[in-house]
């Protein structure tokens, strides 16, 4: 029967496409946050370990450092990412 001029299997249908959608935006949502923790994660960490005294420029040895500490970090994060998301999926089924 109709209702306002819908059926409802039309009804549902937009109801999962929403469901859907909302669920997508969450999911990039936390990929965007996740991302930002990692940036802030980067900066705290390599700046602390590789500029100890601040200046107007980086020295090319500060460069390196930063650039070794971020591969690391980036490196690091990755594995711990493929971890847990194995583990979730394992529990899962």
């Amino acid at each position: 029967m109709s209702s306002f001029g819908f059926n409802s299997s039309s009804q549902s249908t937009g109801s999962v496409a929403r469901k859907e959608d909302v669920m997508q935006q969450v999911k990039q949502e936390l990929a965007m946050a996740n991302a930002q923790e990692l940036i802030n994660s980067i900066n705290k960490q390599c700046y602390k370990m590789c500029i100890p005294n601040p200046g107007t420029s980086l020295s090319s040895s500060e460069q390196a450092s930063l650039s070794r500490c971020m591969d690391k970090y980036l490196a690091s994060w990755d594995t711990v990412s493929r971890a847990y998301v194995a583990r979730v999926t394992q529990e899962n089924h």
